[in-house]
């Protein structure tokens, strides 16, 4: 996988997610006795849009209210219609045909699948720099063109007429059709980047749109715009809202107080804010597929601690040492919950029996509180090594929660492992991301959030080629296991199943990283803001469907 931010991941969600809310301004009326005559939402953003261009962005959290690819991602993760009328998939898997609706564009011209071909070779194009360019591995040569090895024009996509999309796989992919419901897989308008040339995506006026909204009044570097519906989107008898307002907020003080004070109905909560509002009957969360792990590093330069970082039992010894439930209850305090595995809970389910796969794939005393076992184990370590002391430097970006969380893990290790010393390094979150990159700690703070509702958008990121395995972690079997799963298993749902949860179960015994907790965020959310879609992984937030309810 390519550059993207692992544990600062959990801030940049935050980031491209939106708090959703029900305002009072004026718009439509309704015939349904159900809906408001207001049809207008008032949210807040963390911080101002970095792009609007489906090829570059830095997530894709809501921008499928403006951007529309071949599906979207409904409720619970279901895939559901969008640019694509009709699939046909070739029996090996390999080949995708797409019927393209009859569909416009927010000006009023119509989108061809020569649209989604010229947007595919722009993404991978490596010109285009593109932060998600990854996501298009396994589509016919899209590596060695992401790499510079080949010209874009061998992608392995073509337009047969206006209305026939063909995508040629080099392996079958078992997900594929969720990765379509990114707008990244959008089309773009070839005609309307050379229009506008150096100008394109840089106003919301020099955009053309695709999805249930357009983006109106963005200068590129404003605190405030809007969505507003999209007369000519295919679907436009299910949209509601006539207009949804933003502005930005960076403290939850302030989103608090605008709630309070009636001006937003959806407000995100700190953990110090949850224990005071817990119990308000507006609260609600929305869970994400994040989880927070630390990362071991087998590759450290310091000799003594490359050792020790190698030591299976030390590695064991540290995670059964944490109290998980304390940590999430005590340190972090919001609804997040504890992690039993590397995969995050209620991501993907068996496709045989329908259990999840965090359920399936846990292993015994992995991630569990076990000190007894952890004082033994960590003396056999020790002497394994050679040493009855030892000191490392555990890293972290300086964002809440981390400087508490890093605090508690020194307390937690220090009391329950003799001879065990943690120094802590709590630094801005670019420093210390890059400093993970170069392999520049001992133990490192991160995370990962899915990209899709599949337990290889985890489990990928560790094997030896990765480039977000930080730590440098190496199992044959677990690598092998992966492969099996992407490959010779892609087109067999429950033997590729199968492979996924020995994986797991290969790097939980490892204690190959230590997974810690899953995030869920706490909120206000008014009643009568309704049909708001959420997701834990890729496009979370859909508001096709939502609407101010009476």
């Amino acid at each position: 996988m390519k550059k993207r931010s692992v544990f600062a991941v959990i801030l940049s969600l935050l980031l491209v997610t939106v708090l959703t809310a029900c305002g009072k301004q004026s718009s439509q009326s309704s015939s349904n006795g159900k809906y408001a005559s207001s049809q207008v939402l008032n949210l807040s953003y963390p911080s101002s849009l970095d792009s609007i261009d489906i090829s570059n962005m830095s997530g894709y959290g809501s921008t499928g209210n403006l951007f529309e690819s071949l599906y979207r991602l409904g409720k619970n993760g279901s895939i559901t219609p969008g640019l694509a009328s009709k699939t046909k998939v070739s029996k090996d898997g390999k080949t995708y045909t797409f019927t393209i609706r009859n569909a416009k564009w927010s000006d009023g011209s119509a989108i061809t699948a020569q649209d989604f071909v010229y947007s595919w070779k722009r993404t991978v194009t490596p010109s285009t720099k593109s932060q998600y360019a990854y996501l298009f591995s396994g589509v016919k040569n899209a590596d060695q063109i992401v790499a510079g090895k080949k010209s874009p024009s061998t992608l392995g996509v073509k337009a047969e007429g206006k209305h026939t999309f063909i995508v040629t796989l080099d392996k079958p992919i078992t997900y594929f059709k969720k990765l379509m419901t990114y707008p990244l897989f959008g089309p773009i308008s070839e005609k309307a980047v050379k229009k506008w040339g150096s100008k394109y995506a840089t106003k919301a006026q020099y955009m053309l749109y695709s999805g249930p909204f357009k983006l109106t009044g963005w200068t590129g570097t404003n605190n405030s715009w809007s969505f507003v519906k999209n007369n000519q989107y295919w679907d436009k008898k299910v949209v509601h809202l006539q207009k949804i307002n933003y502005s930005v907020n960076e403290s939850t003080t302030t989103t608090l107080n605008l709630f309070q004070e009636n001006k937003l109905d959806l407000t995100q909560l700190a953990s110090e804010q949850v224990k005071n509002e817990k119990n308000n009957s507006d609260y609600t969360t929305y869970p994400y597929s994040i989880t927070a792990f630390l990362i071991y590093n087998f590759n450290d330069s310091n000799a003594t601690i490359k050792k020790a970082m190698n030591n299976q039992k030390i590695r064991q010894a540290i995670s059964l040492s944490i109290n998980r439930s304390s940590l999430v209850k005590n340190v972090i305090g919001d609804a997040s919950t504890v992690s039993k595995t590397f995969v995050p809970q209620n991501l993907a389910s068996d496709p045989k029996s329908g259990k999840d796969f965090a359920s399936e794939s846990t292993v015994k005393n992995s991630t569990s509180y076990n000190p007894t076992l952890a004082k033994k184990l960590w003396k056999q370590g020790l002497k394994e090594i050679g040493v009855k002391k030892l000191t490392l430097t555990m890293l972290t970006s300086n964002d809440e929660p981390n400087k508490a969380i890093s605090q508690y893990f020194k307390g937690a290790l220090e009391k329950n492992l003799s001879g065990l010393t943690i120094d802590l390094s709590n630094i801005p979150s670019k420093v210390a991301q890059s400093r993970a990159q170069n392999g520049n700690f001992d133990l490192y703070l991160s995370g990962w959030g899915a990209d899709f509702n599949d337990p290889i958008s985890h489990l990928q990121i560790l094997t030896k080629s990765s480039g977000y395995n930080y730590g440098k972690y190496n199992s044959s079997e677990y690598d092998a296991l992966v492969k099996k799963a992407q490959n010779q298993d892609a087109n067999k749902p429950e033997a590729r199943w199968q492979d996924m949860l020995k994986a797991e179960r290969v790097l939980m015994q490892d204690q190959g990283v230590t997974p810690l907790y899953q995030t869920v965020y706490s909120y206000l959310q008014n009643p009568k803001a309704k049909g708001i879609i959420h997701n834990t992984a890729g496009t979370q937030w859909n508001y096709k469907y939502a609407y101010i309810a009476k």
